[in-house]
């Protein structure tokens, strides 16, 4: 008898404290215990100016990782000029000036014109997404880190998001419907696209995006691209020229650098790390919803409240471009790691766009059913 109450006591005991020890986990799982004394604060730049949807952009990826740190990190994000001018923000990263950027790989490809591979870059039949997939999956994001950090020798990581959509020829004060038309007329673009464009007669200015209309008004462009419907207008290009050419080889298929200092991001633990990285993925499909939700009315607006005219660049001048960029290739090719970087997209395109374009639906063909004649071509 003795031992069955010497047995039931210890059973009480044991079961006392693991609903004790049980108690304490499921508290500690419900409120782990994250140390918030110290914040990490990161400064960033973007090479865009706060009114245009680009620093909107930004500003998504800066949300994303300000609440999925849960405190433990705070981007500051500041628009173009806050420290330094759009074309410089690599450097200031790279020297601890700046934290981070977020510009693309176009506005520092003097330094390598490898860097505009990595956004401005030839299309081979895959489109912004797809090459997008090439950085993820298809050995870009290594290709990258090689020429950043072992070629350049540059204290940066980077990261890519938006698959930005096809960019417009661009605008202009007289109707082109030829690469003739083009030649003789400044027109502003940047990275590789000066090269082919350049190559196809056409005479070019490489400017960043809040220089633009300005120039445009002085007389030092005749016309320009940057990217998008939305930005374009939030520049002002409608009050100087009327022309709007869409479709384009010139920049097919780019997307926005996130750069960090690499010696800070190193300093960040693991799962910090891994916020920055991955909140690049989530604005991925955040600035691409906004975008089309912004572009496509904003075009819609450039047309009825405007008097903008909208062409789709004729296919001539598509051709031109693309015999264009056969030269720029040809020449760039004799750099081995260029051509290191052009083989393998080539190669990727080869067989993504092959199934892309086989297996795509004819979207043209339905929008014409239900919105007949809408379409200006």
């Amino acid at each position: 008898m003795k031992d069955t109450v010497k047995t039931e006591t210890s059973r009480r005991r044991f079961l006392k404290g693991g609903l004790v020890a049980g108690g304490a986990a499921v508290a500690t799982l419900a409120a782990p215990q994250v140390s918030r004394a110290q914040t990490v604060k990161i400064k960033m730049q973007g090479a865009w100016p706060d009114a245009n949807v680009f620093s909107d952009f930004a500003k998504q990826y800066v949300e994303r990782v300000n609440k999925m740190s849960g405190g433990r990190m705070e981007i500051e994000y500041l628009p173009d000029g806050a420290v330094v001018k759009a074309f410089q923000i690599q450097d200031a990263v790279n020297d601890g000036v700046l934290d981070a950027g977020h510009h693309v790989t176009a506005y520092w490809y003097g330094k390598n014109k490898a860097a505009s591979l990595f956004g401005t870059g030839p299309v081979f039949g895959a489109d912004a997404s797809q090459m997008m997939a090439w950085i993820q999956y298809g050995g870009g994001k290594e290709l990258y880190d090689e020429l950043i950090q072992d070629i350049l020798g540059l204290n940066l990581v980077g990261f890519f998001a938006m698959p930005m959509p096809t960019q417009p020829l661009g605008w202009f004060k007289k109707q082109v419907n030829s690469i003739d038309d083009m030649k003789g007329l400044k027109w502003r673009t940047v990275g590789l696209a000066a090269d082919v464009m350049q190559a196809a007669g056409v005479t070019v200015t490489q400017l960043p995006g809040g220089e633009i209309v300005p120039a445009l008004e002085r007389g030092v462009i005749d016309a320009f691209e940057f990217n998008n419907p939305t930005s374009d207008s939030q520049f002002g290009a409608q009050d100087v020229a009327k022309d709007y050419y869409l479709s384009s080889y010139h920049q097919a298929a780019e997307f926005f650098e996130i750069i960090f200092n690499k010696d800070l991001f190193d300093s960040l633990s693991p799962e910090q790390q891994a916020i920055l990285e991955y909140a690049a993925e989530a604005a991925n499909t955040a600035n691409f919803g906004l975008a089309m939700d912004k572009y496509s009315a904003d075009l819609q607006k450039l047309i009825n409240d405007d008097g903008v005219t909208v062409h789709r660049t004729d296919t001539t001048i598509l051709k031109a471009q693309l015999e264009a960029w056969d030269t720029v290739l040809a020449d760039l090719n004799s750099d081995p790691y260029f051509k290191k970087v052009v083989d393998s997209q080539k190669a990727w395109s080869d067989r993504v766009a092959y199934y892309y374009l086989v297996n795509a639906a004819d979207y043209k063909l339905a929008y014409d059913h239900y919105f007949p004649g809408k379409l200006p071509f």
